[in-house]
């Protein structure tokens, strides 16, 4: 254990910062900041989510933005009540089953199906921040854009992140709008530092400012969209009625105990609550505080653990208003536990299959969609102890490529299965007209026994977030690591198939055990980018400490302690 806290405290590129009363953890340091500017003006930490979203959206345009969607929970500690909001992009009113199958039969390659008109749905980012704002903003909706379109019109030195993402993406180019936005006249990448201004995204940012959402979803932005989407070599189909038609859902938060917290996800039509729980509910019956973090014994519980939860979520999960979830019979502790016995110590199970959850009422095929690792995650807590987790996307780096106005497009219906059935069986993701495809976005929150929220986290990272999430959550609860270090701690798990281990990790070292055991050992990039917050105890009142990603660009600030 000791060995391992030294490399998790060199590995740390970003201390934990520490604040007495709010704070903001997110993926750029411009978006942290936005975000603690509002709180600073007495605004809500539903305010400042909304102030660095806007700022994400021109500073980390590969991962999230207006042109996106978003799942949000939100904690009032004075009502004591959680809300879901569901701001997930939906398929078009003309989409099909075949949307992705070639006249041959065949699935399209997932490049193919990415840069194509066809893979973007309805963006739900906006109007689902607007309906939150009703409900829990203190700051004018106008005051919120202040940042995201000052910094737009002045400009932001490009990072080395989104260098090195530009140049790497040779799909980019295809859209003459993105290419003249990201490269320069002779075609290469931006480089570091050069100022990128962004008038376009200003004006549209203004009009939204000014006019709410519906200057969005109705209008000439609407337009715009739509007919950009038609425009594509491989046109999409989604409308301006599409656009007008979009709503935005409150659900029910899901929840499950795990030892002695109660830990709280986004339900369908993300799986990342249902996932994240039952990797836990599967570790319930081991001692993990006693498992060394780092081993081999380690990487074995969890990724198998990951294996049964990957399982039944890929047979199981979809959008609730089209397939019956078994939400309760995923989660039940009997349930749970009993699947855990499929966990040996001493030989992997290899691949999983699907359980037999109570409240099971459909025969599905067994899906393995794939998901891009785009997206972002942020966490806000300001000072009367109201809470987000945010997770937002584009769903793959720089979305569909398709470039409108000054913001990407998301491809989020690629996060749909290709094809609608498997072994005459229907896919509980397979593509449906007005449907939102399933996620892996898991924002969490975790109270401790009395009830208080103790830690609010999420991750980018495509499927892998379900374990980036469950990693940071055992870390902490477990093996009682800081914030910032179960973040920085070597990424592992399964999602169903090979037991992943991040390359260059502490961990490539029980690689040949864990071959023993039986596992498809893959060492990999799995760049996560959890950003998250927790509360510690501190002299009279409690403190927040927030962690963030050292393999992204993401920071934690808040409140000086003369600010308290």
């Amino acid at each position: 254990m000791k060995r391992f806290l030294q490399i998790l405290l060199l590995a740390c590129a970003l201390s934990a910062q520490a604040a007495p009363s709010y704070m903001v953890a997110a993926a750029n340091p411009h978006a942290a900041r936005a975000g603690v500017e509002m709180l600073r003006a007495g605004g809500s930490a539903l305010d400042a989510a909304i102030a660095a979203q806007m700022v994400l959206t021109l500073v980390e345009p590969q991962s999230s933005g207006i042109g996106g969607g978003a799942f949000l929970l939100h904690w009032d500690p004075a009502a004591k009540k959680i809300a879901a909001y569901d701001g997930r992009e939906t398929a078009p009113a003309a989409a099909r089953t075949d949307r992705f199958v070639r006249p041959d039969g065949v699935p399209m390659g997932l490049g193919e199906a990415i840069a194509s008109g066809r893979s973007v749905g309805v963006p739900g980012a906006l109007r689902m921040l607007e309906f939150a704002h009703a409900k829990h903003g203190r700051l004018p909706w106008k005051r919120l854009f202040a940042p995201a379109i000052h910094l737009a019109e002045q400009g932001f030195a490009v990072s080395p992140r989104l260098h090195r993402l530009i140049a790497a993406d040779p799909l980019l180019k295809r859209n003459a709008a993105a290419r003249a936005y990201f490269h320069l006249a002779d075609g290469s990448a931006l480089p570091v530092g050069h100022r990128l201004r962004n008038p376009a995204l200003a004006a549209v940012l203004r009009e939204i400012a000014a006019k709410g959402a519906d200057a969005f979803y109705r209008g000439s932005i609407a337009r715009d969209l739509a007919a950009a989407v038609a425009a594509q070599p491989r046109p999409g189909d989604l409308t301006e009625q599409d656009l007008a038609d979009y709503r935005a859902l409150e659900r029910e938060a899901v929840c499950a105990r795990y030892r002695a917290q109660r830990i709280c996800g986004m339900p369908p039509p993300s799986s990342g609550g249902i996932a994240v729980l039952a990797i836990l509910g599967l570790l319930e019956r081991f001692d993990m505080a006693r498992v060394r973090p780092g081993s081999a014994e380690a990487v074995h519980l969890f990724s198998e653990a990951g294996r049964l939860a990957y399982a039944d979520r890929d047979y199981y999960v979809g959008d609730p208003a089209f397939v019956q979830v078994p939400v309760a019979g995923l989660l039940d502790a009997g349930y749970l536990r009993e699947r855990s016995m499929l966990i040996r110590p001493g030989k992997s199970m290899g691949r999983a299959f699907a359980g037999k959850p109570a409240g099971a009422t459909v025969s599905f095929g067994a899906d393995a969609t794939q998901e891009a690792a785009g997206t972002t995650h942020l966490t806000v807590i300001d000072a009367r102890g109201n809470t987000v987790a945010m997770t937002s996307t584009v769903e793959s780096a720089f979305g569909s490529r398709i470039l409108v106005r000054g913001f990407l497009l998301n491809n989020q219906l690629t996060d749909f299965a290709f094809l609608p059935e498997e072994g005459g069986r229907p896919l509980a993701n397979r593509v449906e007209a007005g449907k939102r495809p399933r996620s892996s976005m898991a924002p969490t929150l975790v109270f401790a026994p009395d009830g208080s929220l103790q830690l609010a986290l999420g991750s980018a990272g495509g499927s892998q977030i379900i374990n980036y999430v469950a990693k940071a959550l055992v870390g902490t609860l477990d093996w009682k690591l800081s914030l910032q270090q179960a973040i920085a701690a070597p990424n592992m798990g399964s999602r169903n198939g090979d037991t992943e281990i991040e390359r260059g990790s502490a961990l490539e070292r029980v690689a040949a055990t864990l071959q023993a055991l039986g596992h498809p050992v893959q060492a990999i990039e799995m760049v996560s980018g959890t950003q998250g917050v927790a509360r510690r105890a501190g002299g009279p009142g409690s403190i927040l400490t927030g962690g963030a990603d050292p393999r992204r660009e993401g920071v934690a600030l808040g409140n000086p302690r003369r600010d308290h």
